[in-house]
C-alpha cells in the first residue's frame, strides 16, 4: 500500500489557515523512510506521497541542506540524516517511563520467555519507545522504532480501549477506511479487546495480527485520565497460550503498569 498523506484532522488543511502545507509536505516526505530502505529517489518519494515532482525535487534539497536528508551522489538517492535521528533522541531521553518501567519488563520478559514494550501511537500504529527480550531469544525481535498495527493487536487495543470515546471513535473511522474488506472482523475483534479491558485491565491478541503470535496489552493512564500509551508483552503462541496471557502473563501486565503509574505520581 503507498503512502498517502493524511492529516487525520477534520479541518481539510486547504481550510485551515493555520495549518503550513509546506511543512507537512515535508515531514510528509521523511515519513516515506522504511526499516531497512536506506535509501530512496525523487520518482520513489513523489509515488509515495502523491505530490508533483517539482515539489519533490525542492523539498528533497530543501531537507538536504538542513540534515534532515543525506544525498548519495553515486547513487543518487536520498537517505535520512542525522538530524532526524538528534531529534528521535531528544524524545526517547524525555521519557521518564523508560527508565521506570526497565527493570520489571524485564523481569516480566524472563518469566514468560517473551517480549516486553512500551509503544506510543503514530497514526494507524504503534511504534515502540522500548523493548526487552527474554535471555533466551526464542521470542519476538522488534527493536525501538518498530511499527505494529494498532487495529489488530493487544497494544493497540489496549491503548484505544482507554481513548475518551469521540477519539477512539475518530479512530475507528479511520481504521474503517484503511481497511474496508477486513473491517467487519476487524471491528469485532476490536469491540471484544475493548469489553475485555473494562471486565480484566486488558486486552490480547491470539493469532489476530499474526497466526503464530499471541500478546496482552495493557495502557498506561496519563494525569487526565486518558491512555498517553501502552505496554504489551508477545512472542510466539506455542510459549503463550491463550489461557497463560488471561490467569498469567495478563494480570502481571497489570500490576507492571499500575507501579509504572504510581512511580509516575499518577495514583
Amino acid at each position: 500500500m503507498e503512502v498517502q498523506i493524511q492529516t487525520f484532522s477534520d479541518d481539510a488543511p486547504g481550510k485551515d489557515r493555520q495549518f503550513v502545507n509546506a511543512l507537512a509536505r515535508g515531514l510528509e516526505l521523511l515519513r516515506c523512510f522504511r526499516p531497512g530502505e536506506k535509501y530512496l529517489a525523487n520518482t520513489e518519494l513523489a509515488k509515495r506521497t502523491g505530490m508533483p515532482k517539482p515539489t519533490i525535487s525542492r523539498l528533497t534539497y530543501t531537507l538536504t541542506k538542513l540534515g534532515y536528508l543525506g544525498y548519495s551522489e553515486e547513487r543518487g538517492q536520498y537517505c535520512l540524516g542525522s538530524a532526524v535521528l538528534s531529534l528521535g533522541n531528544s524524545l526517547l531521553s524525555n521519557l521518564d517511563v523508560r527508565k521506570l518501567a526497565r527493570p520489571a519488563m524485564r523481569e516480566l520478559a524472563e518469566h514468560a520467555q517473551a517480549s516486553v514494550a512500551i509503544g506510543i501511537r503514530d497514526r494507524l500504529s504503534m511504534v515502540y519507545i522500548e523493548t526487552c527480550r527474554c535471555s533466551s531469544g526464542a521470542t519476538l525481535r522488534r527493536d525501538v522504532g518498530s511499527q505494529i498495527p494498532i487495529a489488530t493487536t493487544a497494544m493497540g487495543k489496549a491503548f484505544m480501549s482507554a481513548l475518551p470515546q469521540g477519539e477512539r471513535d475518530f479512530l475507528m473511522d479511520h481504521i474503517r477506511l484503511d481497511n474496508e474488506e477486513k473491517w467487519p472482523q476487524i471491528k469485532a475483534n476490536l469491540e471484544q479487546g475493548f469489553r475485555d479491558y473494562q471486565d480484566h485491565g486488558f486486552c490480547i491478541s491470539v493469532g489476530d495480527w499474526e497466526g503464530n503470535i499471541n500478546a496482552v496489552g495493557v495502557p498506561l493512564i496519563n494525569a487526565e485520565g486518558e491512555a498517553s500509551m501502552a505496554f504489551n508483552c508477545g512472542g510466539p503462541a506455542y510459549l503463550l497460550p491463550r489461557d497463560a496471557l488471561t490467569g498469567d502473563f495478563g494480570p502481571r501486565l497489570v500490576e507492571l503498569v499500575h507501579s509504572v503509574e504510581v512511580s509516575m505520581g499518577r495514583h
